[in-house]
């Protein structure tokens, strides 16, 4: 396992729409003894209810998502974008269910665990959160219908998860 120190949020120097829009992250989450992970490129970060937060949007169809509606805990890994290795496992991650498989172990990636959250450790940048709101996103929510043509044809849509972030990591 890799050695990962506390990073203090007000450190913080890089650009959202690079490292979740384009390098993409993981989300992982545990529920008993199921844990699985998915990619996560639809995000943010910012402030809510005077706390430090971040917010993912996965879609609905997702088991990941099925198991963070169950827990309270989880965490959003990032990876040097040097490794290219890392964006093909990205890749795998987003295409397969972790219902079918352990998908995990298939990607070549390793969970590791900290104040009980899981992420992933071959990440050299973590977000470990606790869910403060479920957010459903409906096809009458959005502002335009081309965006429920362009985004959601297969009528799969997403749910934001807001979480509070109890601290970062780096390594």
């Amino acid at each position: 396992m890799h050695n990962f120190q506390p990073f203090p949020i007000s450190t913080l120097e890089f650009n959202p729409f690079q490292l979740i829009g384009q390098q993409w992250g993981v989300a992982t989450v545990e529920v008993g003894d199921k844990i699985n992970t998915t990619t996560v490129n639809w995000g943010g970060m910012g402030v809510a209810w005077e706390k430090n937060v971040a917010f993912l949007m996965l879609k609905d169809s997702r088991y990941t998502k099925e198991l963070l509606d169950q827990a309270d805990t989880f965490s959003y890994t990032f990876f040097d974008p040097d490794q290219k290795k890392y964006k093909m496992s990205m890749k795998y991650l987003s295409a397969v269910s972790g219902r079918n498989e352990d998908k995990l172990a298939a990607a070549g990636l390793t969970v590791n665990r900290t104040m009980k959250v899981p992420f992933i450790d071959e990440g050299n940048f973590v977000l470990l959160l606790r869910k403060l709101a479920t957010v459903p996103v409906p096809a009458e929510a959005l502002a335009k219908e081309t965006m429920v043509e362009t985004f959601y044809s297969d009528n799969d849509f997403h749910t934001i998860f807001i979480a509070e972030i109890l601290d970062i990591l780096a390594r």
